[in-house]
């Protein structure tokens, strides 16, 4: 199947403003890329890239005074089957790990495994190791927070969304990788597409997604407690240790987002 995807972002800023972008699809699935997911500016503004620590593709502007629009509009080839499941994943000793994956053990800006630990070795300290207890935070986070766009806090941490029991994907995302970390399993936040593909169309207006990915079994495994089902279509765009690591973008000055859209639909396949 092939996928649409895009987004058009408008800000005002008042100065020229140097600003950070992540919103390149992830270097992953570059390889599926139909029709490129450029990024666009008007007016036209000169733009430089490099790579982040996490391999994440990142854009360099200085966007100018006044308004400037952001935008892509791409198609991706996707297999069109739901995220993989494997049960039998196993959880490795700490020792085990590959380095690689010790940074995302560690406490972050919105995952404070020193303040969670407690809770969660009470919570799931007596769950089975492995895929059944990523899968037992997944279905408390899922259970515990209550989803609305009008509980977004760009300063929310996880800690506060536990107590809270509110939020959206991001806080969904952040509690259950800080829960999993407390358990001594690698996991690390991802954002990205996710349309509603295969499922009931969402009232709510599409929107960028978080889920996180935990290692077991020697490889990275998808989770997604908001959902809390396997998905089609997603779409990854960046990972790292929180939402901290991975901002759509980041501007160094004052300035007012304006417009904001997201799309992500499956193409028709021509008829015949």
């Amino acid at each position: 199947m092939q996928i649409r995807v895009g987004y058009e972002l408008i800000y005002a800023c008042p100065q020229p403003t140097p600003m950070i972008l992540m919103l390149n699809i992830h270097f992953t699935r570059v390889s599926d890329l139909v029709v490129a997911d450029h990024i666009l500016t008007s007016p036209s503004t000169p733009m430089s890239a490099y790579r982040d620590g996490f391999g994440n593709w990142c854009s360099r502007i200085i966007a100018p005074p006044g308004k400037i629009r952001i935008a892509t509009d791409a198609l991706v080839n996707d297999p069109g089957t739901p995220d993989p499941v494997a049960p039998t994943a196993y959880q490795h000793t700490v020792e085990g790990l590959p380095a690689e994956t010790l940074v995302y053990l560690l406490g972050s800006r919105y995952c404070e495994t020193d303040r969670l630990s407690e809770t969660a070795w009470s919570l799931f300290g007596k769950t089975p190791p492995g895929w059944p207890r990523v899968q037992a935070i997944c279905d408390f986070v899922h259970d515990h927070i209550h989803f609305g766009y009008e509980h977004a806090r760009s300063t929310k941490t996880a800690l506060e969304a536990l107590n809270e029991g509110r939020g959206v994907c991001r806080d969904y995302t952040h509690l259950a990788i800080a829960l999993c970390r407390c358990m001594n399993i690698p996991a690390r936040y991802c954002t990205g597409y996710l349309g509603d593909i295969g499922v009931p169309p969402a009232p709510e207006p599409m929107d960028f997604s978080a889920w996180f990915e935990a290692f077991l079994g020697g490889s990275w495994h998808v989770f997604d407690p908001r959902n809390q089902v396997p998905r089609i279509g997603r779409i990854l765009i960046a990972q790292g240790r929180d939402a901290a690591d991975v901002p759509l973008s980041h501007a160094f000055g004052p300035n007012v987002l304006e417009g904001f859209k997201v799309w992500t639909e499956e193409v028709p396949a021509p008829a015949g």
